[in-house]
């Protein structure tokens, strides 16, 4: 009897389950998630590289995601947009934190995120591609939309972020710069102080995207 009662006991509370929705935690263990921030023109379909290497390393496709934004808008709006999308990929996958990958332009998005919108708490790692972190006289180029005002060196939204602690909290820093880049001048814009600042002998601007040894190596500073 006891037997009988044991088995009709764990049926129903399998079934109750079922019915309320009770499910283990989306995120298993396993990777923290990583939210790619494409630069100035770019999209999603940037990371197409850093995708598939992340992939071969074990990355499935509930770990990786992709964020766009409008490259002629305003940089504070598309931070609190990115703020919005981390906010849905740590719902999605039951994350506590996520780890950002960023190209360009997409430098200043993440940066104004973390310390301006307190997202610091919510990234684990930043990894900044070349990022326009302190600005490029190559937006000079483009002054008619206001994201190219606010890349500016020297530009009111460039020493807001620069101020204080550049890399504040518990989140891992590194960066990745080449005299090569032909895009971010200074190239040492992309520097952050306080964080771990890797050079690269020649890198072009855009072949950070497509180049699988630095990948590889920002998919390292992600394990670490």
């Amino acid at each position: 009897m006891r037997r009988i009662l044991g088995t009709l006991l764990t049926a129903a509370v399998t079934v109750l389950g079922a019915v309320v929705g009770v499910s283990a935690p989306a995120h298993a263990a396993g990777h923290t998630p990583v939210v790619f921030v494409h630069g100035y023109t770019g999209s999603a379909s940037n990371w197409v590289t850093a995708e598939a290497v992340f992939a071969a390393a074990g990355y499935s496709s509930n770990e990786m995601f992709a964020f766009n934004y409008n490259s002629y808008g305003d940089n504070k709006t598309n931070a609190a947009s990115l703020a919005s999308y981390v906010n849905q990929v740590r719902a999605q996958t039951g994350a506590s934190k996520v780890d950002i990958v960023n190209h360009s332009m997409g430098g200043l998005v993440s940066w104004w995120y973390i310390k301006q919108l307190g997202g610091q708490q919510y990234v684990k790692h930043l990894a900044s591609l070349a990022g326009a972190n302190h600005g490029t006289t190559a937006a000079y180029a483009c002054l008619i939309y206001t994201t190219c005002q606010q890349m500016s060196p020297g530009s009111s939204f460039i020493q807001t972020l620069a101020s204080g602690d550049e890399t504040p909290g518990d989140t891992k820093y590194a960066t990745w710069y080449s005299p090569c880049d032909g895009v971010i001048n200074p190239y040492t814009s992309t520097m952050l102080s306080g964080a771990t600042n890797n050079y690269v002998a020649c890198e072009n601007h855009l072949t950070y995207l497509t180049d699988t040894v630095v990948l590889s190596s920002v998919r390292t500073f992600l394990a670490s």
